[in-house]
């Protein structure tokens, strides 16, 4: 087992902007690819198949690498993408949260066109996350941008929808990234206050069609889990969370947090991955 993690780079405070991968112990295996495309990279994701990772790099441009760390698809600098996370979709085409817009752009998984936009511009003020419902819903978290604009809440487009209905309100959550669980609740990263000293770190599980908070998952707090971001379910029932330094576990089913399983100075993971 190798874990994969986006680390940003000198805007984050002197980051690794680098694809870093580790082995199942946390031990630093070095860059998963050295490719100089792979600039400032934040959200990544395996493709359906498996066979291919990929990564959202700040030049406005998404990358597909191979197994080997090779790169073989190539969106090429797309300027206004700005790409912050990103997943496949039910439809087979790779999805991406369009940060300078506020929008979902979806990508054909060849990377030979510019895609879409799903979701209207100024969809939310600063897209922090998004999943997909059953019934063709996107529903997307709406956070606190660099600059500390955003309303921290999570909204829904039905299918064809152009306007937002907001499904969370929850005075703790300030969303970092959401996915689906395998009961189809919606799990969201936060740090709340955004960016605060003292913020509380937790992962938050929602009900998709009422908006409750179902559940809190919160690591041990003398680890000093700070600044969150990505979230990765596998297949064996873990949760892994990457932020600052750290990479930590919980077990999905039980909520039981089970550890640390990377630390590395300058981290500032952005997105993980767990591959064989």
């Amino acid at each position: 087992m190798r874990i994969l993690v986006t680390s940003a780079g000198v805007a984050n405070g002197a980051g690794y902007g680098a694809l870093l991968k580790f082995d199942s112990t946390g031990a630093l295996l070095g860059h998963q690819s050295d490719d100089p495309r792979i600039l400032d990279p934040r959200g990544m994701a395996p493709s359906i198949s498996g066979s291919l990772l990929y990564v959202n790099a700040a030049d406005d441009r998404v990358l597909a690498l191979d197994h080997a760390g090779k790169v073989v698809l190539d969106s090429g600098a797309n300027p206004g993408l700005d790409p912050g996370g990103g997943k496949f979709g039910p439809d087979g085409r790779y999805y991406v949260t369009v940060r300078s817009s506020g929008s979902v752009r979806a990508l054909p998984a060849t990377l030979a066109e510019d895609g879409e936009l799903v979701v209207p511009e100024h969809g939310v003020e600063f897209p922090r996350g998004f999943e997909f419902g059953r019934g063709g819903q996107i529903y997307l978290a709406s956070g606190i941008g660099p600059s500390g604009q955003g309303d921290d809440t999570i909204v829904v487009f039905d299918r064809g929808s152009q306007q937002a209905a907001r499904l969370v309100s929850d005075p703790e959550l300030s969303p970092l990234d959401m996915t689906m669980s395998p009961r189809e609740t919606l799990l969201v990263s936060s740090e709340y206050p955004f960016g605060a000293s003292d913020a509380v770190t937790s992962v938050r599980e929602y009900d998709p069609t009422t908006g409750q908070l179902a559940r809190v998952l919160t690591p041990d707090r003398s680890i000093g889990f700070r600044r969150p971001r990505g979230l990765r379910l596998t297949p064996d029932g873990r949760l892994y969370w990457v932020g600052e330094e750290h990479v930590v576990v919980f077990d999905y089913p039980s909520g039981a947090f089970l550890g640390v399983v990377v630390t590395l100075e300058r981290l500032h993971g952005q997105a993980v991955v767990v591959v064989p």
